[in-house]
C-alpha cells in the first residue's frame, strides 16, 4: 500500500494510552516507507469531518483510536468512492481489531497498513449514524454508561465493573423487536437486545459468535429473563467464550432491518457509545466500507466464504 496516510487519532483513548503510543506509531508507520499525516480530534463528528476529508483526499484513513471513532470514520468513509480504512487498537476494547486479527500492540499493528490486504465489510446504521460492530440497548447500555464514567485505571475491567453495577439496580424490561420488512414480532421480557454486525463487544465478549461482517445480515440477540444469581455465575461467565448461546433463555434472529422498542426509555449504544433512543430501527449496509486486515490469521472467521451468503431463518436459533 503505497497511498499516503491520515493517522486520526482520539490521545484521551484508552485512559490516554492511544496519545502515549502516537510518537511510536508515527515512527512506525514511517519506518514502513508510508507517507503520515496525523490529526488529533476533539470529539466524534469531528473524526467523522477529519475521515471523509482525509478519504476525498485520496489518503488511507487509519484509526488510532476505540472502537466508537472507528465507528465514525467508518461513518463517514461509506460514501467515499474508494476509501480504506485502517485500524489500530488505541482503545480499551478494541473489539473490531480484535476480529479482524489485528495485533494488539499498536506498534506491531502498523505492519498490517502497509502489508496487510483490504476486504469489504459491512456496517449496522441507525438514525443515519454507521457503527462497525454490536447496537445494543437494556441491560447491556445501561452496564455500558456505567463504564465509560468509570476511571481509567480499571483498564479492560471496567467492562465487567459495568455490569457488576449494573446489575444491582436492574429490573426486567419488555421489549418488543419487528424483523425486517415482513412484520415479524416478537415480545419478551428480560435483559437486553443486542443488533451485531460483529462478534465481539465490551472488551472481548463473544456476544454474537456466529456474526460475519460481510454476509448483508445482522444477527439479533436476545436474553430473556432469568435470576441474577444465574445471570452472573452461569450467563455471563460463558458470554465470555460464545457458549451462552445454547442457554435457552438466549434467542438469535437473523435480520436485514431491525426495529427495536421498549415499555420505558432506553438509549442504544454502539460501538461504545450511545447512538439512539427507543423506539429505534437498525438496519445492515452492506460492502459499506473496505477495511485493512492480515493477509492471514484468525480474523478470516469473522468473515464468510466468497459467496458471502447466509440464509434467513423465520424463528430464533
Amino acid at each position: 500500500m503505497t497511498r499516503p496516510v491520515c493517522l486520526i487519532v482520539n490521545p484521551s483513548a484508552g485512559g490516554g494510552r492511544a496519545g502515549r503510543v502516537l510518537a511510536s506509531v508515527e515512527r512506525a508507520l514511517r519506518d514502513h516507507g508510508l507517507e503520515v499525516r496525523t490529526v488529533l480530534t476533539r470529539d466524534l463528528a469531528h473524526a467523522r469531518e477529519l475521515a471523509r476529508s482525509a478519504g476525498l483526499a485520496g489518503e488511507t484513513v487509519v484509526c488510532l483510536s476505540g472502537d466508537g471513532m472507528i465507528g465514525a470514520a467508518a461513518d463517514a468513509l461509506r460514501e467515499v468512492p474508494g476509501a480504506l480504512l485502517g485500524v489500530l487498537p488505541g482503545g480499551r476494547g478494541n473489539d473490531l481489531a480484535r476480529v479482524l486479527g489485528i495485533p494488539a500492540d499498536p506498534v506491531q499493528a502498523c505492519a498490517i497498513v502497509v502489508g496487510g490486504f483490504s476486504r469489504k465489510m459491512d456496517l449496522g446504521e441507525v438514525d443515519g449514524c454507521a457503527f462497525v460492530g454490536i447496537a445494543s440497548v437494556g441491560f447491556d447500555s445501561e452496564a455500558n454508561r456505567i463504564a465509560n464514567e468509570s476511571p481509567s485505571w480499571l483498564g479492560n475491567l471496567v467492562y465487567l465493573y459495568g455490569a457488576l453495577r449494573a446489575l444491582a439496580v436492574w429490573r426486567a424490561v419488555r421489549f418488543e423487536i419487528q424483523l425486517d420488512s415482513s412484520g415479524e414480532v416478537h415480545s419478551f421480557t428480560g435483559y437486553t437486545v443486542g443488533v451485531c454486525n460483529s462478534k465481539t463487544y465490551g472488551g472481548g465478549m463473544r456476544a454474537a459468535p456466529e456474526a460475519l461482517l460481510d454476509d448483508g445480515l445482522l444477527d439479533v440477540m436476545v436474553l430473556e429473563n432469568v435470576g441474577k444469581l444465574r445471570f452472573l455465575t452461569r450467563l455471563l461467565p460463558k458470554v465470555f467464550k460464545g457458549t451462552h448461546t445454547s442457554e435457552p433463555c438466549v434467542k438469535s434472529y437473523l435480520a436485514r432491518e431491525v426495529v427495536v422498542s421498549a415499555d420505558r426509555p432506553l438509549t442504544l449504544y454502539a460501538d461504545g457509545d450511545p447512538i439512539a433512543q427507543l423506539p429505534a430501527r437498525i438496519r445492515v449496509l452492506p460492502g459499506a466500507v473496505r477495511v485493512l486486515m492480515p493477509t492471514n490469521g484468525p480474523g478470516a472467521d469473522a468473515f464468510s466464504d466468497d459467496s458471502g451468503e447466509r440464509s434467513t431463518p423465520s424463528k430464533g436459533r
